[in-house]
């Protein structure tokens, strides 16, 4: 079988990443023909992607409503419009994971209420308490930084939620998985290669937003890191503890913890530095 040229292997990633625009939002795609359920599972590298295209566009319903009401009625029409984009399917596996860690004792009991449509207590104030930390601290924000922070966190976060697959084996049982493929391991390779999906944002917000990215401190840039990295090994080392590593749920809990933590440090006052 001869070796795939330049413009298959772009064909091939540029399918790869309408499959992941496919499953992580709303947004209709052209139809596959001949699909393989492996390029679910080898579209994960451009989920950093997806989360870039889906910050550009709450980025622009944020602006559109600073410009016509306050910044907080705007952090609430960017946060619904969000979750209608991508049908709160990263706010569903927290629901579900907050459900499932918290009133789960065992392994196979936690599984269970993760697979439970029923959205029952845990499930709600983990859910209500991100929202509610999401828009306030996009509303604190002068509206250039929260722009930069929406695309910035959506594309960081979604990259930090992949790493959980390199690092941790799958936790949950295979038959129910949500998506089959997903419930393989993504080698550190792609892992490294999805980064550059955060690079190009950075790249963007620069070009486009320098007024936001001058507001911006280096000591919160710093916090905003430390933060993300903290909720993201939380997350790894409580998968790891509870269900012998990720779930479906577990990466979208991951995701909102990351992004929620990414604004905190872009939105905090830092007077010790």
């Amino acid at each position: 079988m001869s070796k795939p040229n330049m413009i298959q292997l772009i064909k091939h990633e540029w399918r790869l990443l309408l499959v992941a625009v496919q499953f992580l939002t709303r947004l209709p795609v052209p139809s596959f023909t001949n699909y393989d359920p492996q390029w679910l599972h080898q579209s994960s590298r451009h989920f950093p992607a997806v989360g870039l295209l889906v910050g550009l566009l709450c980025a622009g319903v944020f602006w559109l409503g600073s410009v016509l009401f306050t910044p907080l009625i705007a952090a609430v029409i960017s946060t619904i419009f969000g979750i209608r984009l991508t049908g709160a399917f990263h706010e569903d596996g927290l629901a579900d994971s907050c459900d499932g860690l918290g009133g789960g004792l065992t392994r196979e009991r936690t599984l269970t209420i993760m697979k439970d449509s029923r959205l029952g207590t845990y499930g709600v104030l983990g859910l209500v308490s991100v929202l509610l930390l999401k828009i306030t601290l996009l509303a604190s924000m002068p509206p250039s930084v929260a722009i930069v922070a929406l695309i910035i966190g959506h594309t960081a976060s979604r990259l930090l939620c992949i790493s959980l697959i390199a690092l941790l084996p799958y936790g949950g049982e295979i038959e129910h998985a949500k998506a089959k493929p997903m419930a393989q391991q993504l080698t550190l390779l792609q892992g490294v290669l999805s980064t550059g999906w955060l690079l190009l944002a950075g790249i963007l917000v620069i070009a486009i937003f320098p007024s936001g990215i001058q507001q911006i401190g280096l000591s919160q840039w710093l916090l905003a890191l430390l933060l993300t990295l903290i909720a993201t090994d939380y997350m790894r080392r409580l998968l790891r503890r509870r269900l012998d590593g990720y779930t479906g749920d577990g990466l979208g809990a991951t995701q909102q913890l990351s992004e929620v933590a990414i604004y905190m440090g872009l939105a905090a006052s830092v007077p010790f530095v």
